[in-house]
């Protein structure tokens, strides 16, 4: 699979230079910064999240975890993550787990934690497990407008993973 060609659009469309980045199919964002040999706070991350009837994307630094609690209280409401079949359903050219940082494309505001945008620049999945974007963080804030706020916190949340949750490194595993 391919970056999705309205992402392409997209990009080209709003006349912002950015760079594609090829590696090795990286089923996190934590994992894909450890093969692209960039902490995971200069990688982000895109977390769909379900706010009441609307939907939101929250973009924060791969080594971060959204805080619920904060961010239901700058939505004003109650958050939770989206399940991964719905997200099947909302971003049907995107693999899995690789959602690119841009609402507008699918009609959702955009969350970007204050912690990646101070950043200069800003790394994110292009919407497949082996492609990447770099781009200037102000031409991504150009091109997504975000609203920026504080709604994650340092470090992975720790969970018990079952068995079947392990992929291997060849299937873009990392865990």
């Amino acid at each position: 699979m391919t970056m999705p060609v309205r992402l392409n659009a997209h990009l080209d469309q709003a006349h912002v230079a950015y760079i594609p980045i090829h590696h090795i199919p990286a089923r996190s964002s934590q994992y894909a910064a450890s093969l692209l040999h960039t902490p995971g706070k200069q990688v982000a991350k895109t977390v769909a999240i379900r706010a009441g009837k609307q939907i939101l994307l929250a973009v924060l630094p791969a080594s971060y975890h959204v805080n619920l609690d904060k961010l239901s209280t700058l939505v004003g409401g109650p958050v939770k993550l989206i399940d991964e079949q719905e997200c099947y359903r909302l971003f049907p050219d995107c693999q899995p787990g690789s959602i690119p940082p841009f609402g507008e494309l699918y009609g959702f505001p955009v969350y970007l934690d204050a912690a990646l945008a101070q950043a200069s620049e800003i790394i994110f999945s292009a919407g497949t497990l082996s492609d990447a974007i770099r781009m200037g963080n102000t031409d991504f804030v150009y091109v997504a407008k975000p609203r920026i706020c504080s709604f994650a916190d340092e470090g992975e949340v720790v969970s018990k993973d079952l068995p079947e949750d392990f992929v291997t490194r060849d299937a873009g595993g990392g865990k």
